[in-house]
């Protein structure tokens, strides 16, 4: 079994805490990162984009000219795709690109990402993040203690409101509870933060 340091808000390591190989210490699939992220991606897009076709365009009830002895080419309406204002061929519609990806591989693809970053030494845990209201300064100095720099995304327990509340306005953090935690968050970033009680829930729903 690994072992990851755990420290307090001052920085100052105050004990270990084992983690099992089957989450933390596996050949990161980056197969499976690549499927999982894609698919988060995709199911974001709002697919909302529409055109018009020569149906639904306004207009062009009329003939624009007879059909022969004018010496130009036939036409049958000023709204065909070859007009200017005309209708769009094969152009987008209202669509959902979401697709969907087996669980295994999602919590297969969340191991790869933890293993990758303890393996990177980009892991950090520290013991609570105990805030007695929300404060943005206080949380700007926990980073700075734990000598975090760079894009990070914090992970807190499910109650933690008063932390999440707290980084939530820093630049360059995104903090989520450990249930929100997914493959994307993971990975899009330079180091990732874990409570140790966070990280004890995740890793129970991984193993």
């Amino acid at each position: 079994m690994a072992k990851i340091e755990i420290k307090d808000t001052t920085g100052k390591k105050v004990g270990t805490t084992d983690v099992t190989d089957v989450v933390f210490g596996i050949e990161p699939n980056t197969f499976a990162v690549h499927q999982v992220v894609r698919s988060q991606q995709a199911a974001r897009r709002s697919g909302t984009h529409s055109t018009l076709t020569r149906g639904k365009v306004r207009g062009g009830g009329k003939k624009p000219w007879r059909q022969k002895g004018t010496g130009r080419a036939r036409q049958g309406s000023t709204r065909s795709p070859q007009w200017a204002g005309g209708g769009v061929v094969f152009g987008p519609h209202p669509r959902s690109y979401a697709f969907k990806v087996p669980n295994k591989v999602v919590k297969l693809a969340m191991r790869s990402a933890l293993s990758a970053k303890l393996a990177d030494e980009s892991l950090y845990v520290v013991d609570a993040l105990v805030f007695e209201k929300p404060s943005t300064k206080q949380a700007a100095e926990v980073l700075k203690a734990l000598g975090i720099t760079g894009k990070v995304t914090i992970v807190v327990g499910n109650d933690d409101m008063n932390a999440l509340l707290s980084f939530r306005n820093l630049p360059k953090t995104r903090v989520i509870t450990a249930s929100e935690s997914n493959t994307y968050d993971l990975v899009d970033n330079t180091s990732v933060l874990f409570t140790k009680p966070a990280l004890t829930w995740l890793e129970g729903v991984l193993s």
